[in-house]
């Protein structure tokens, strides 16, 4: 990465909007890697383990829309501020007074809800900083707090396992805690940041069709990632018969290889276009869920199959989030609360989906071969609108990005 990126923005934000958003994932996903242990001692079935963890995905998608608007109202850094201080009362309250039913749990899912939302949040927080060309880049490493679900993966069912689930939730309060001093005392705002724009203009990016390609786009990359990160701990336990913490580490290996990839899908789309990238990432993503369908006879080559999908999925979150600066420039923060609500919905009924699927089928092979089909839908779309955008707002004349 050149030294005219560094100089081009600003760094300190930049690495504020990372750690916020990394932070952020890290609680908003906690169920995921612990929904074993919970489902356990709540006796839920694989339906109901596979609500609980799809929940706060759901409840992210909306309020990134609500987030979204109180960036453009208030600014990016007073939105990120209010969406940590309500994360962390309550977990707060969900530590001291504990969670001893399916509906408490699902009530905590829709506070946690206020954390994925900081996706709406860290992105505009950096792009609004950052010139076109280096657009990737920059979103692509904000988008790597993505890796915050490794944090939980890694480290959420050990705890679990050695002071009780309940008190993971307490334990999850001392980076937040550190996270929210950083943030406050670190994040400016952009000099030069948009109108704020009226709920009006919501429904008015609605009625433009590249919105909704967007947002289909991302519903399969990010919602396959979120998706994917909250059902694989369930998917190894059930499919192998690991243990929660042995699941935690698989399943942290996958979401590791998305996240990892996320700045360098970013980066490789302002080298070689947005679009290029995309088509080859969904290639990737839906070749290797549907082989994994075919109920793979041991865990070690699920697992390799997982993490190459994840891969093409991570950077696929990077490309899409390097278009579309290009197309929205003016209402970035509008499409951001959109598109990363779409991702979200996405998530929520993947991971929602292979539960029920499982519950009712015994086996998770229609839901995977389900969303391999997706990323072929996909990659025909993109296919299909590549000419238009590269002649119209993604030509030389309009941009100085490779779209």
């Amino acid at each position: 990465m050149n030294t005219s990126f560094w100089k081009a923005g600003h760094a300190p934000t930049l690495f504020a909007a990372f750690l916020y958003f990394d932070l952020s994932f890290m609680v908003w996903y906690l169920l995921g890697p612990l929904a074993v242990q919970i489902a356990t001692d709540l006796d839920l079935n694989a339906q109901q383990r596979g609500l609980m963890v799809a929940t706060p995905i759901l409840a992210g998608a909306v309020l990134r829309l609500l987030m979204g608007f109180l960036c453009d109202r208030l600014s990016p850094k007073t939105a990120g501020l209010l969406g940590q201080v309500v994360v962390i009362v309550a977990l707060f309250c969900a530590w001291q007074i504990g969670i001893g039913s399916y509906e408490q749990a699902l009530l905590l899912g829709l506070f946690l809800g206020f954390a994925g939302a900081a996706f709406a949040v860290a992105l505009p927080l950096a792009s609004q900083w950052y010139p076109p060309q280096h657009q990737g880049k920059a979103m692509g490493i904000a988008g790597a707090g993505n890796s915050g679900t490794v944090l939980a993966a890694l480290f959420a069912p050990g705890l679990a396992a050695l002071s009780g689930w309940q008190n993971v939730f307490g334990w999850a309060l001392i980076p937040l805690l550190a996270t929210l001093v950083i943030f406050a005392l670190v994040a400016k705002n952009a000099p030069e940041r948009p109108k704020p724009k009226a709920f009006g203009d919501y429904l008015k990016a609605l009625g433009d069709r590249d919105s909704w390609w967007f947002m289909f786009f991302y519903s399969v990359t990010f919602g396959g990632f979120i998706g994917l990160a909250s059902a694989l701990p369930g998917y190894f336990s059930d499919q192998y018969g690991l243990n929660p913490v042995t699941a935690g580490y698989y399943t942290a290996a996958c979401v590791f290889a998305g996240s990892l990839l996320r700045p360098l899908g970013g980066a490789l789309a302002d080298r070689i276009g947005g679009i290029r990238t995309l088509l080859m990432m969904y290639t990737i993503a839906s070749l290797c869920i549907a082989v994994v369908g075919f109920n793979l006879p041991s865990a070690t080559a699920a697992l390799a199959f997982f993490v190459a999908a994840m891969l093409g999925l991570g950077a696929g979150n990077g490309a899409v989030f390097q278009l579309v600066p290009q197309r929205f420039r003016r209402e970035i923060g509008v499409m951001t609360g959109l598109i990363g609500m779409a991702g979200g919905i996405g998530g929520f009924f993947l991971a929602a989906g292979l539960g029920t699927i499982k519950q009712h089928t015994g086996d998770y092979q229609l839901g995977l071969w389900l969303f391999a089909s997706l990323g072929v839908l996909a990659w025909i779309g993109l296919h299909g609108v590549k000419q238009r955008w590269r002649t119209t707002w993604g030509s030389a004349a309009v941009t100085a990005a490779r779209v």
